[in-house]
């Protein structure tokens, strides 16, 4: 691979190493021969495998590991009080946020990136499947666990670098990709965006005019919004979904044993393509096709992108199913990272149409109080399609409570048209669990911040 123009930086410092954006990066600079230090709240397995190749990681933030370091790259989950980056600051250090080295990594390479409000994750990684059985072995980064490979990041040996591009703090704008796909545009990460939608949809303008007038950019025109800005893209657009006025159009779905097959038809070239998936849910449809989009546009042949398919397990957190035992009573354990309403709904619809007419329990664990107040009338309306609620107390992500708005709450409003809304407060969830079980068979963690926690509790006890 090509010389990175920062070689001289040797000594590489990140803070919040261990984050889902972090970690990839943090491996790939490892990888490529930097030395790596780091430091974060928590040791996860992603980290004690990025140990074994060498490089230092240690809990809590202290100054002194920047001893020496040539550069200090920061998650923007990072607070700007944090002693190292205090300290870094006042000796000069180069301080860069995750995205500009992601970017800076890019360049060497064809890059593709992924940018969207829901969907990018599995996207991304579908992208990285489909390449990997044209053997065009992917150099790839990615917010979430792939299954196949237990990983969020690869270092491969091809010409490919595939990344996932995060609007939620704008840094998706340090990124100059040859080739991006927007999924769709929603309500969400709006605090950032001073509460503005026509903010956040001009970011996503300003990312696709990043691309270099030679690159495409592709598109869901389904999504009001997306469609919204495409007048705005001045770079070739390839677009798909399920309506006819997309070039790529999605037709004729069937489940046939928890199988989806569909029919892709290229209206521009008049031609039709057969697929299938295991993967379950009209989102993931979506995820597919602009899959397909960027590997039909790179010249992978249709029998390459259908093994790819085929090869794809999924990704950690993302619709990710267990069998568990309660009471020798066998139950489906659904874990989902999806924390905005669209996303609660669309594992709702997926869970329905794979196991029509089981009874569902969802746990909730909401994520942060800007997000809950801002979509709670969104939150009550979807929570409300379960049979069985349970919701635990608002992971906070480094905010501070607003008056008004809890779980408690939400559970209040569900609760007047649902007798089936609980607010756990300081209940365990097992115990309610272990007393409850015979009611429902399949059991769905959701949410984004601790929850996972408990999903990985149930299983030990259960599985």
């Amino acid at each position: 691979m090509a010389y990175l123009g920062f070689q001289k930086f040797k000594k590489i410092h990140m803070i919040g190493i261990g984050g889902s954006g972090m970690i990839g990066v943090a491996t790939i600079l490892q990888k490529r021969g930097f030395k790596v230090t780091g430091s974060d709240l928590v040791i996860t397995d992603e980290l004690k495998e990025l140990k074994k190749l060498g490089a230092k990681v240690q809990i809590g933030h202290e100054p002194k590991l920047i001893k020496n370091t040539d550069l200090v790259v920061a998650s923007s989950a990072i607070s700007k009080k944090n002693s190292e980056l205090l300290h870094a600051k006042n000796s000069g250090i180069t301080i860069i946020p995750r995205a500009e080295m992601l970017g800076t990594l890019m360049r060497p390479y064809r890059s593709v990136a992924i940018a969207g409000s829901h969907g990018k994750t599995t996207t991304t990684s579908i992208i990285a499947s489909i390449f990997n059985a044209a053997n065009l072995s992917p150099t790839y980064v990615i917010g979430g666990q792939v299954l196949s490979v237990g990983r969020s990041s690869n270092l491969g040996d091809g010409n490919y670098i595939i990344v996932e591009a995060d609007e939620s703090d704008g840094s998706f704008l340090h990124l100059q990709p040859d080739v991006a796909v927007i999924t769709n545009i929603d309500n969400d990460h709006l605090s950032f965006y001073e509460s503005d939608q026509e903010k956040l949809n001009q970011s996503f303008v300003n990312f696709a005019e990043n691309l270099p007038f030679y690159g495409h950019i592709i598109l869901n025109i389904d999504d009001a919004n997306v469609r919204k800005i495409s007048k705005d893209i001045h770079r070739k657009q390839i677009t798909f979904g399920f309506s006819s006025k997309n070039r790529f159009q999605i037709v004729n779905i069937k489940l046939i044993n928890g199988v989806q097959k569909f029919q892709l038809i290229d209206n521009a070239n008049k031609k039709n393509y057969k697929f299938s998936t295991h993967l379950s849910g009209k989102h993931n449809l979506y995820n597919i096709a602009a899959a397909i989009c960027v590997a039909i546009e790179e010249n992978i042949s249709i029998k390459n992108i259908a093994k790819g398919l085929n090869d794809f397990q999924g990704v950690g957190r993302r619709f990710e199913l267990s069998k568990i035992y309660l009471a020798d009573q066998p139950h489906v354990l659904i874990d989902d990272y999806g924390h905005h309403p669209a996303e609660i709904l669309s594992t709702i619809l997926a869970t329905k149409e794979k196991f029509p007419r089981k009874k569902i329990c969802m746990i909730f664990e909401p994520h942060r109080y800007t997000r809950t107040q801002q979509l709670f009338d969104d939150f009550v309306k979807v929570l409300s399609k379960v049979d069985f609620l349970l919701l635990l107390d608002i992971y906070p992500a480094s905010e501070k409570p607003i008056k008004g708005i809890s779980s408690k709450k939400i559970a209040f409003q569900i609760s007047k048209n649902h007798k089936n809304a609980h607010y756990l407060g300081n209940q365990d969830p097992i115990d309610w669990l272990q007393n409850n079980h015979q009611d429902f068979s399949i059991l769905i963690t959701q949410g984004a911040g601790t929850i996972s926690k408990l999903n990985n509790e149930i299983k030990k006890k259960w599985q």
